[in-house]
C-alpha cells in the first residue's frame, strides 16, 4: 500500500472522527436547552413558595434561590467529578491563568446574570423571563468573532437571529397575574444576557487548557461563594437562604440545581465542540422548552405568541446545526 493511500485513509478517518465530535456537541447544545427549559420552570415554581415569596424582600428571596441553585449545581458537580476520577483537578486548574479565566466566567454568568435571570424570573414569571435572556447569543456571538476568532456563516448567523427573534415573540406580551415589576424584571433579564454572553467567551476561551468537566464544576462552585460572601449579605438575603432549608422548597431547588449543572455540564461541552455561535443558539431553545414545561407542570396558557416564537426558534435551530460538515470544514482552514 503506498504511503499517499495511508494518508488518504487517515485524513479520512480524522474527517469522521471531527464530524462525530461536533454531532455530540450539537446534541450537546440542545439537551442543555432542554434541561435548562426545566431549571426555570421548576425554579419557578420555588420562588413561588416559603421562603423565597411572602414575608422575603423583592431581592432578597430570588437572589438566595440563586445562590442555592447554583450551591447545588455545584456540589452535584463536585459528585460527578468525584465519582469520575476528576476531583483532583480543582485545586490544579485554580492556580492556572485558565482557571482564572474560568473564575471570571463565572462572575459574569452567575452573579450577573444568574441574579438578572432570577429576578427577572420573579417579576416577569419563568416563561417570559427565560425568553427574553434567550437574547444573549447575539453577545456572544459578535464577541466571539472578534476575541476567539471564530468564523460564523450566513445561515447560521441567520439561524441565531431567528432564535432570538422568536424569544422575543414569546416574551413580547405580559403575563396575566400579580407581577407588578414586569418591565423591571424583563430589564434585568436583558442584564443576564450581557453576563452570560461574556461567561460562554470567556469560558471557551478558558477551556483550551482546561476539561470542560472541570471548567463549569469551578464555574458554579466559584459562583455560589461570591453570593454567599458578597451578595446576600448587600440583599439582605442570608435568612432567606438558611430559613430555605427548613421548607419544602429546598427539595424544588435541589431538583432544579441538579437540572441546571447538567445543563450547563452539556452547554459547556458544547461551547468546547461546537464554538460559541453555535452553542448559544442550541442552548436558547430553552425558551421553546420552557413553554413546554411550563404548560406540562404549570397553569401556563398557550398564546399565540408562545406558539408563534416556538415555531421561529425551531427553524432558527435547524439553521444552526443544518450542516455540521461545515462547521469541521471551517475549523480545518
Amino acid at each position: 500500500m503506498s504511503e499517499i493511500s495511508v494518508a488518504s485513509r487517515i485524513e479520512v478517518l480524522q474527517a469522521k472522527q471531527e464530524l462525530s465530535h461536533t454531532k455530540k456537541g450539537l446534541l450537546s447544545g440542545v439537551i442543555s436547552g432542554a434541561l435548562w427549559g426545566l431549571d426555570g420552570v421548576i425554579l419557578g415554581m420555588a420562588l413561588a413558595m416559603a421562603p423565597f415569596s411572602g414575608g422575603s424582600s423583592l431581592y432578597a428571596g430570588p437572589l438566595a434561590g440563586a445562590a442555592m441553585h447554583d450551591g447545588f449545581a455545584g456540589f452535584w458537580l463536585f459528585l460527578y467529578n468525584l465519582f469520575t476520577g476528576r476531583w483532583r483537578e480543582y485545586g490544579r486548574t485554580l492556580v492556572t491563568k485558565p482557571g482564572m479565566i474560568v473564575c471570571l466566567a463565572s462572575l459574569f454568568g452567575g452573579p450577573i446574570a444568574m441574579s438578572g435571570y432570577m429576578l427577572g424570573i420573579n417579576m416577569a414569571g419563568a416563561s417570559y423571563a427565560l425568553a427574553i435572556t434567550a437574547m444573549y447569543p447575539a453577545v456572544g456571538a459578535i464577541l466571539a468573532v472578534f476575541l476567539l476568532k471564530e468564523k460564523i456563516t450566513p445561515r447560521v448567523w441567520l439561524g441565531i437571529i431567528l432564535c432570538i427573534a422568536g424569544a422575543i415573540i414569546v416574551g413580547y406580551t405580559p403575563p396575566e397575574g400579580d407581577f407588578p415589576q414586569f418591565y423591571l424584571g424583563l430589564g434585568l433579564a436583558l442584564l443576564a444576557t450581557f453576563g452570560w454572553g461574556m461567561e460562554g467567551v470567556l469560558s471557551t476561551f478558558g477551556m483550551d487548557m482546561v476539561d470542560p468537566d472541570i471548567a463549569i464544576g469551578i464555574r458554579e462552585a466559584a459562583s455560589f461563594v461570591v453570593y454567599l460572601i458578597g451578595v446576600l449579605p448587600i440583599a439582605a438575603g442570608l435568612i432567606v437562604f438558611w430559613d430555605a432549608f427548613k421548607e419544602q422548597s429546598l427539595y424544588y431547588v435541589a431538583l432544579a440545581g441538579l437540572m441546571g449543572g447538567l445543563s450547563y455540564l452539556l452547554w459547556y461541552r458544547a461551547l468546547n465542540m461546537t464554538g460559541v455561535g453555535r452553542a448559544m443558539a442550541l442552548n436558547i431553545t430553552y425558551a421553546l422548552w420552557a413553554v413546554f414545561f411550563g404548560w406540562l407542570l404549570t397553569d401556563l396558557e398557550l398564546t399565540a405568541n408562545l406558539i408563534g416564537g416556538a415555531v421561529v426558534i425551531t427553524v432558527g435551530t435547524l439553521l444552526v446545526v443544518a450542516n455540521p460538515k461545515e462547521l469541521v470544514q471551517l475549523r480545518n482552514k
